[in-house]
């Protein structure tokens, strides 16, 4: 599809910024068919207890005055087969990001089997916050329709607003089967810009036009789309269509990269000039450092301790102190001010880097935590992190020193072992980034607990996180208080471990930029051990213990996804209750996955036979794995799982003696 438009350089700096209110998009119910009400049966999948008959989506860009807007107007109409179809269908969740967007003009009915019709009142409408499968959360728009019973039709429209953005991600595959899916869409007009299309993992039909300056296209049968545990991005493998505004004709990849990456550097090369000042604080940042690495290191620190980075959740300013930060021209007002957003921080350490006599480079990078990126594909929409490159001999070493909690060496897990275009004059290339090995993400786990003969458990609790299981926990502590903190764990706690009582919560370094984030705790678990008669059945495996297996499904739809590969260290030490001795020793199994890492286990007791000793290691290092072995993959993970809940016999020793 491609329609001829232009824009001002002015607005296309500003229009990702504007939220503007719209009104509702003026639309009817539509009739409704009899057919459908008497349909007794699913047409896209034949075991739904619910399918959408259509989803429309009205998408338009449009002028506001000298503003562009983006709006969305949505109506929705699904047939309830059956109780179960009720249950999982009736309560809708319309999501939203805050701050990102926003939900209005919610209408919604029940046509009844007898073709009685029951209006949603307004003030059955209400706001919460959903987590997904994915870990993500959404705000929502939620509501129950009401007098719902099989063989209803229920159906709901709702308009939603959100800034303007030269993409936008079309959904054609949704959590229930949809008989037809149907987008008009609407460009701005009056701008030199041409709006194109790239669909994934779908067919939909050809662009055609439509009625009030609108052009469709169109998906029939789209079968719901599954999520599960440990599968690659949503937008990966479900079906989707992605609109952007593009200049001038399509161009091949190899010349459209490498004229981008002249592009970037061009663009960032008046900003990395080096002056005195740069020299004089790179020099005292390196100090007595030696080696290349240990130079970076300390440049590294040096712009994460002593620069405020404005983006970051850890700096608490209020908008209206941002609103009076100036503007930083140079890295070398970064450096003088103290402060800069994510890109003056890069750049500056980069203009350190160089000052150090190092070639550094602003690289552009993809998210495999949003999609696999792929060169093929002749835009740098999928390319939108900046990180920076330095070279160090023949080969360039990279950095994320704008993300706090990224430890030297490291990139966000996101970014890791991904395709790198690091800019130049001459030869932009694609280097791949190195995948951190599992060692550098490890939990480390220490229990030291006492058995009580009634079965209740109680000790000490540390657990230390490194790497990217370290980032991943800082950046979802540093935007809570100490008692939201300590809630959170001590519900994961309680979690796993039923009546557990969960007390003396302790983090540390919690906002450092490179020590390990600490966990630790006391916990008093009732009934842990299994009391039968004179005898006692204990899991050595404290910290498995309530985790069922990884993969419960025998099919897969997926592919298996690991975000990166990770290490497990545990030590358990038990001491156990007077008069009891250890009566079963038999040790859990090693086992090995081959290249991907491996499993090992020790069972032991004390000299004095009072404590017992058990130590876990395990080492994963594979990231996907084709859904046509996950036959395979769960039989190892069920395995581990077994050896996981291997539990030992305590006796009381009154009964051993003769």
């Amino acid at each position: 599809m491609e329609l001829n438009r232009s824009i001002t350089p002015l607005l296309l700096g500003v229009v990702c910024l504007i939220l503007i209110s719209i009104p509702a998009r003026a639309q009817q119910w539509k009739p409704i068919d009899p057919s459908h009400l008497a349909l007794k049966t699913p047409v896209v999948d034949k075991d739904a207890d619910a399918e959408a008959l259509f989803w429309e989506v009205y998408v338009k860009d449009e002028w506001d005055g000298s503003i562009p807007r983006k709006t969305f107007s949505h109506y929705v109409r699904i047939k309830i087969f059956n109780e179960r179809g009720i249950e999982k269908h009736s309560k809708i969740d319309i999501l939203y990001l805050d701050r990102k967007g926003n939900v209005r003009d919610i209408v919604a009915r029940t046509i009844k089997p007898d073709g009685t019709i029951v209006e949603l009142k307004k003030d059955a409408i209400f706001d919460r916050e959903i987590v997904r499968l994915s870990g993500f959360r959404f705000k929502a728009k939620s509501f129950a329709m009401p007098a719902v019973e099989p063989g209803s039709i229920i159906e709901y429209r709702w308009n939603e607003q959100r800034p303007f953005s030269f993409y936008t991600r079309l959904q054609f595959q949704r959590e229930i089967p949809v008989q037809m899916v149907k987008y008009y869409i609407k460009s701005l007009d009056k701008i030199d810009l041409t709006m194109r299309s790239i669909t994934f993992h779908a067919q939909p039909t050809p662009f055609a036009r439509d009625k009030d300056g609108f052009t469709s296209t169109s998906m029939s049968n789209v079968p719901a789309f599954q999520e599960e545990p440990r599968m690659p991005p949503e937008d990966q493998v479900r079906s989707w269509m992605l609109l952007y505004y593009s200049k001038g004709e399509k161009v091949v990849p190899e010349k459209y990269w490498k004229d981008h990456g002249k592009s970037v550097y061009e663009e960032n090369k008046g900003a990395m000039k080096v002056n005195d000042d740069i020299r004089k604080a790179a020099a005292t940042a390196i100090g007595d450092a030696s080696t290349p690495e240990q130079k970076l290191e300390r440049l590294l620190a040096f712009c994460r301790t002593q620069i405020k980075n404005v983006n970051d959740d850890t700096t608490t300013m209020s908008d209206e102190e941002r609103k009076k930060l100036k503007d930083n021209r140079s890295p070398a007002d970064t450096l003088k001010r103290g402060y800069g957003d994510s890109r003056d921080v890069d750049l500056l350490f980069a203009t350190l880097v160089a000052a150090a006599g190092f070639e550094s480079r602003i690289v552009s990078l993809p998210d495999r935590g949003d999609i696999f990126f792929d060169p093929r594909i002749a835009d740098d929409y999928f390319l939108h992190v900046n990180d920076v490159g330095v070279k160090v001999g023949e080969e360039w070493k990279f950095f994320d020193p704008s993300s706090r909690y990224v430890p030297p060496g490291m990139l966000r897990w996101q970014q890791e072992g991904q395709d790198a275009l690091v800019a130049d004059p001459k030869d932009p290339v694609f280097v791949k980034t190195p995948l951190s090995p599992a060692e550098k993400s490890k939990q480390k786990r220490t229990a030291t607990l006492r058995l009580s003969e009634d079965g209740t458990l109680e000790g000490e609790v540390q657990i230390e996180y490194s790497g990217h299981f370290a980032v991943d926990k800082k950046e979802d502590y540093d935007e809570e208080s100490a008692s939201e903190r300590e809630e959170e764990i001590r519900k994961s706690v309680k979690s796993r471990l039923g009546g557990a009582e969960v007390s003396d919560i302790k983090l540390e370094n919690v906002t450092d930029p490179f020590k390990p984030l600490i966990c630790s705790f006391k916990i008093s678990v009732p009934g842990y051990a299994e009391r039968t008669g004179k005898r006692l059945f204990v899991q050595p495996a404290f910290f498995q213990r309530g985790i069922g297996p990884l993969f419960p499904t025998s099919t897969r739809q997926h592919d298996v996804y690991f975000h990166f590969p990770w290490t497990e260290e545990d030590s358990v030490t038990i001491d156990l209750p007077d008069g009891f001795a250890l009566d079963n020793a038999e040790a859990p199994h090693p086992l090995t996955f081959g290249a991907a890492g491996k499993y090992d286990v020790s069972l032991g007791i004390t000299t004095d036979k009072k404590t017992l000793i058990y130590k876990r290691n395990l080492k994963f290092s594979g990231l996907i794995f084709p859904k046509n072995i996950y036959p395979d993959l769960k039989k190892v993970f069920d395995a581990m799982h077994q050896e996981d809940n291997h539990t030992v016999t305590l006796k009381h020793e009154t009964i051993t003696k003769k």
